[in-house]
């Protein structure tokens, strides 16, 4: 597991926020002052540069059980999606899939610029996305589905597999992308047989901003090509003809549009080989019970979650809604525990650093702050 010196900044932190922001290994810092020192050789050092860039795709491969040329990088996951919004033919009536659950990068491009006929919602009951509901969807006119794979908002993660069978049965010609930032790195992904995969590098990943994951499966490369201009996304970029045409190259190339963000490259390849030698399995394996304890005490101490325990298909996020989430989270950075609060909600998130000390810590404090607003 992640050896505590990996991560000195966490020392007498209890941090349960990483779904907002992960922390890096000191080994991302010692990456970005390799950058740097690279970047100060000037045009020199620019082979280095891109070679950091092949290898931080070795790395994710690796991760990942995938080839290379299923991977590359681009600026952020909204970057993604709205290079991925240039590759899906809308014309003829066309139809977009998206959940309430999503993240906003991956649901709004679809509802501004050049937009499908219609965007249907799938909403969730209770905290719930359900497969059965979903395809009532979807039908022939289906040009895309872009869901989560584990929502932002409440830790749900999706039945992959009923999904998937779901999908591919009621709109055949669909693309189906699935947004992984919140679960790369912190469960078993078992998504990767979607069309296109993307996940950003500062969360679970360990890595920084300024980068984001793209996969685009080889079986879906030809129907996935992003239509951006640029140059490193463009086969002839240089040739003769460049100023009468431009041609992407198809596939996960094509969303790396322009030079690559290498101080993020070189600090998320060192989140991907430290999340790589632990074992995401491994991640689970200790995360997946302190989860579960904390949906425990949060029951016990009247809290309900906003999506259910998922025995056996455990995310690292948990959340609940309360009317006073500034209070509770001012009350818990008091004792040095880090969460997310937002619009009436507190958020916890728990990685491969995370003990059972800190969910201790944390629902101690949660008693101790009811027992105070009661008195």
């Amino acid at each position: 597991m992640f050896s505590p010196s990996e991560f000195p900044a966490l020392r007498d932190k209890v941090y349960l926020n990483t779904a907002a922001e992960g922390i890096p290994p000191q080994s991302a810092r010692d990456a970005l002052l390799r950058y740097a020192s690279d970047k100060e050789a000037g045009m020199e050092g620019r082979d280095t540069l891109f070679a950091e860039f092949g290898r931080c795709r070795e790395s994710a491969a690796s991760l990942l059980d995938l080839d290379q040329d299923e991977i590359s990088f681009c600026s952020s996951t909204s970057e993604a999606y709205n290079l991925l919004s240039t590759a899906v033919n809308f014309e003829g009536g066309g139809e977009a899939v998206i959940s309430d659950l999503d993240f906003p990068a991956g649901a709004t491009p679809w509802i501004v610029g050049s937009k499908p006929s219609v965007v249907r919602l799938w909403k969730n009951e209770n905290g719930i996305l359900d497969p059965e509901t979903l395809a009532g969807l979807l039908n022939e006119k289906t040009r895309l589905v872009q869901l989560s794979l584990v929502s932002f908002l409440t830790g749900w993660r999706l039945d992959w597999p009923a999904v998937r069978d779901i999908v591919r049965q009621k709109a055949p010609h669909a693309i189906l992308a699935v947004d992984t930032t919140q679960a790369a790195g912190r469960v078993e992904l078992d998504c990767l047989d979607a069309d296109c995969i993307f996940a950003s590098s500062y969360k679970w990943l360990l890595g920084t901003h300024g980068s984001c994951v793209v996969i685009v499966r080889e079986h879906a490369k030809e129907k996935i090509t992003a239509r951006a201009g640029g140059w490193y996304n463009l086969a002839n970029a240089f040739d003769e003809d460049r100023f009468e045409r431009a041609e992407p190259f198809p596939g996960a190339a094509g969303f790396a549009v322009g030079m690559p963000a290498f101080p993020a490259i070189y600090a998320l390849r060192e989140g991907i080989e430290t999340i790589r030698k632990a074992g995401v399995a491994n991640i689970a394996a200790r995360a997946n019970p302190l989860v579960s304890k904390a949906h425990e005490g949060l029951s016990e101490l009247g809290f309900k979650t906003m999506s259910p325990p998922q025995p056996g298909n455990s995310s690292g996020i948990l959340a609940f809604q309360t009317d006073n989430d500034a209070a509770l989270n001012n009350f818990l950075l008091g004792r040095n525990i880090h969460v997310m609060h937002q619009a009436g909600r507190i958020r916890i998130s728990i990685h491969g650093y995370n003990t059972e000390e800190d969910i201790a810590a944390l629902l101690g404090s949660l008693q101790n702050f009811r027992d105070a607003s009661e008195s």
